[in-house]
């Protein structure tokens, strides 16, 4: 596997373009990504109860496996706005629809952004003759900017993968920074592939790479209600079919999985206000579920992220975290290690090494390693820290 450029448009047969269409100021705000052919298509979206209208839109349409465009928006959530929000919804896949020439139920549409507030869905009606005439393999950058919110940077990449003795490529393109918690975030995440494969699988390959991507990233711990995951699947790339369960779908799972953890590392790298990236491995226990569940403790914890923020190296809410988690282990086996250094061992603190881990702590990535030493069971979370400059940003989020 290597990585390439181009993202969304490396695939074989995938166009995208960006431009902004007046819900924002100045910024991109609208983007388009076109297969030229119809392709299997699978998607996960959030569990909260509040959903937003392009959300069970999106739904709907993906519900015979099948799609060939994904337009999204950002600046507004389109959520909470009772009819009007799937009226509006409808209508910017109806726009699609007629601008290329595709069947409305293969448009799914995605919106991030200001809950409650109506969408100015003329703006993007009237964009989208603009949006597809932009269309292009270059247009992946302008895309990948136009489903930014309070995000610094773009959240892009491509990689190419042996198949069977064909190259099949994988490209992904994500935003999220703020309210970002698992099932999954605030985000939106975008996936393209030439890979012909049983849509089934594909299916199977997405849900399960969300497990253990996006939903092991947190920023804040609050849910959102637009989180969606797409991949498209055109099978351009001619490769013999992938079915699950065969050597091929491991190998393509393989690939998947990369990209979408790649990108999910991205979102926590960019939480809001963030200033260190958080790494959360725990190990040692009885099963893989438990080791997920005592990572996220730590991963959410207020007290440990702010801990970080402040560069201590306070092992005493890491493994107060470790142990509010509900999972039962062995205090006496506890080890904590804070970037390589072993601050706790045998469930005893190593108080004379709290200079070096502070020091230690001084770097943007911080590394957080928690082993239980009772079992085979292991999970990694992603976070960042939590500053003033996260209550500075959302106080003023309107």
């Amino acid at each position: 596997m290597k990585t390439i450029k181009g993202s969304v448009t490396a695939p074989k047969g995938f166009m995208a373009s960006g431009v902004n269409c007046g819900i924002k100021k100045r910024k991109l705000d609208l983007a388009l990504i076109l297969s030229g052919v119809p392709a299997h298509a699978a998607g996960v979206c959030t569990k909260n109860t509040v959903k937003a209208a392009p959300v069970l839109l999106t739904g709907n349409n993906l519900k015979d496996g099948w799609a060939q465009a994904i337009i999204a928006n950002s600046g507004n959530a389109n959520c909470l706005n009772g009819r009007d929000g799937m009226k509006w919804a409808k209508d910017t896949a109806k726009a699609v629809s007629s601008g290329t020439g595709i069947a409305i139920d293969d448009v799914l549409v995605a919106s991030t952004g200001i809950i409650g507030k109506p969408l100015p869905v003329e703006r993007i009606t009237s964009a989208v003759p603009s949006l597809v005439k932009g269309l292009g393999k270059k247009g992946e950058l302008n895309a990948a900017k136009a489903i930014m919110t309070t995000d610094l940077y773009d959240k892009r990449i491509a990689v190419a993968v042996n198949i069977g003795g064909k190259t099949v490529k994988i490209g992904g393109i994500a935003k999220g920074s703020g309210m970002i918690c698992p099932n999954m975030a605030t985000m939106l995440c975008f996936i393209t592939t030439d890979a012909d494969i049983e849509q089934g699988a594909l299916k199977a390959s997405l849900k399960d790479a969300v497990e253990d991507s996006f939903n092991m990233v947190t920023v804040d711990g609050d849910m959102s209600t637009n989180d969606t995951v797409l991949v498209l699947a055109n099978g351009l790339a001619k490769n013999r079919r992938i079915k699950y369960g065969s050597g091929h779908y491991e190998v393509f799972y393989g690939a998947l999985s990369h990209v979408m953890a790649c990108l999910a590392k991205e979102v926590a790298r960019d939480g809001e206000g963030a200033t260190k990236f958080v790494e959360i491995n725990v190990s040692g226990l009885k099963s893989r579920q438990d080791a997920r569940k005592m990572a996220m403790e730590i991963a959410n914890s207020s007290l440990v992220k702010t801990a970080i923020a402040g560069e201590d190296p306070n092992i005493g809410r890491i493994a107060s975290s470790a142990g509010a988690s509900g999972v039962k282990f062995d205090e006496s086996k506890m080890e904590i290690s804070l970037n390589g250094i072993k601050i706790v061992s045998c469930g005893k603190a190593r108080f004379g090494l709290r200079p070096e881990a502070k020091k230690s702590m001084k770097g943007r990535d911080i590394k957080i390693k928690v082993d239980l030493k009772s079992g085979k069971g292991s999970a990694t979370a992603w976070t960042c820290d939590l500053t003033e400059g996260y209550i500075r940003i959302n106080a003023r989020y309107n």
